[in-house]
Formats: structure tokens, sequence, C-alpha cells
């Protein structure tokens, strides 16, 4: 496909995107809300690694389970393993889509795990206003969120390597003017783009299509049509 492999269709009656919260808070939040098989001991040491560089920030992770006591006593260990307290940590269970979304509201910077990176929870983060940090490898599993970050025109959260996702997740949260900013145009830079522009992924994947078929019709099906048994 010459743009990406799939297309976003928005959310119909999605909350508002709103002010980003680390202005009224005072502290910045990351946030992630994917699946907890995602987020393994080398994805909390790098996100580790961010809060301890951007003092007071926190941490929102959501998704069915997390409220789980075990689950939940699991991650706070992990994360205090690398110097990170519990009190930071926000461990949030699942909730009516439409709840899942506003809860955005709260998030300033999504981080986005690795090797296995989101796909629709990327395109459910930035349609709320919230810049994914991403850090793609060769593999197809890590680069989803690569490939919807480049449709929306969104690539200065692409990291080269973990040590630049480092970077990049900082930087944001130093610069609340900037992140403000970006968070005000996001959506709509977002709905003008090919991610979310269905008939164009129509017409791209019918082209596509056509092609084989073409193929098939003057190679195969007009010239060689088996002969009947016997």
């Amino acid at each position: 496909m010459p743009d990406g492999y799939v297309c976003y269709d928005p959310p119909r009656g999605a909350a508002a995107v709103g002010p980003l919260p680390a202005l009224a808070q005072g502290w910045v939040t990351f946030g992630s809300f994917s699946n907890p098989a995602k987020i393994t001991p080398e994805v909390v040491a790098l996100w580790a690694a961010i809060m301890r560089r951007v003092p007071r920030s926190r941490l929102v992770l959501k998704y069915r389970g997390l409220d789980d006591g075990g689950t939940r006593q699991r991650y706070t260990a992990m994360f205090a393993g690398q110097g990170i307290d519990g009190g930071r940590l926000d461990l949030r269970g699942a909730s009516p889509f439409g709840e899942m979304l506003a809860e955005y509201g709260q998030v300033d910077v999504a981080l986005d795990p690795f090797p296995f990176s989101g796909s629709a929870t990327t395109c459910e983060a930035l349609w709320m206003g919230v810049p994914v940090v991403s850090c793609p490898v060769e593999t197809f599993a890590s680069r989803h969120s690569l490939s919807h970050l480049s449709n929306v025109g969104f690539t200065e959260t692409i990291a080269r390597d973990r040590l630049e996702y480092v970077e990049l997740a900082v930087g944001l949260a130093e610069d609340l003017p900037r992140l403000a900013a970006i968070r005000a145009r996001l959506r709509e830079q977002m709905a003008a783009s090919p991610l979310c522009d269905g008939p164009r992924f129509a017409r791209n994947l019918l082209a596509l299509l056509r092609g084989p078929w073409r193929h098939w019709a003057v190679g195969e099906g007009a010239d060689k049509t088996p002969s009947p048994p016997g």
C-alpha cells in the first residue's frame, strides 16, 4: 500500500481534546493503554529511566486486568526495582470505550511499548491529542506506530534507538508550550491525513488488487484455460 496497511475510522462521539493536563496539574503524566503483555521488564526499565529524568512525573497504565491486586503488585515491584515509587503509578482496569478515550484527557505523552508497538492504541491516543513516542526496529510488530505516525505526518516522536526514545519523551515533558501546541493541532492534522482517508485507502487497495487480476486474466485465464478431463 502506498500509505499504510490500515485506515482508521475516528470514533464518533469521542470527547473533545482538552487542554494539556500538565498545565493545570504541575506535573507531566505519561501513559500507556497497551496490553500488559507488551510491557516487559525491558520496557519498564526504559520508562523508569524517563520518569527519573522528569521530576514528579506520573505514569498511567490502563488495560483490563491491571486493577487486579496481583497484577498491580507485580508492576509496582518492577518499577520499584528501577527506583520509581508506587505512588507515581496509576494502574487502571478496563472501562467502556468512550470513558477510556476520555481518560486520555489526563495523559500528556503516550509511551509506545517495544518491540511490539501499539496499533489501534496509537491511533486512539493521537485522536485524543496525545503524542506517541515510539521506537521501531526491523520487525513488522514493532512498526505499527511508525506507519501511523508517518501517515499522519507526525514523525518527530519516532526514535532511532532506545537512547533517543528517552530523549524524545523527556524533551516533550520539558517543553510544555510545544506539547500544548501539538495537542491542540493533532486531531485536525490526523483527520486530514491519509490515515483517516477511507476513499483514498479503498482506491489504493482496489488498484493493487486489479494488478494480480489482470495478470491472471491475460496470462492464465485467457490463454491457459485447462482442457476438460478425459
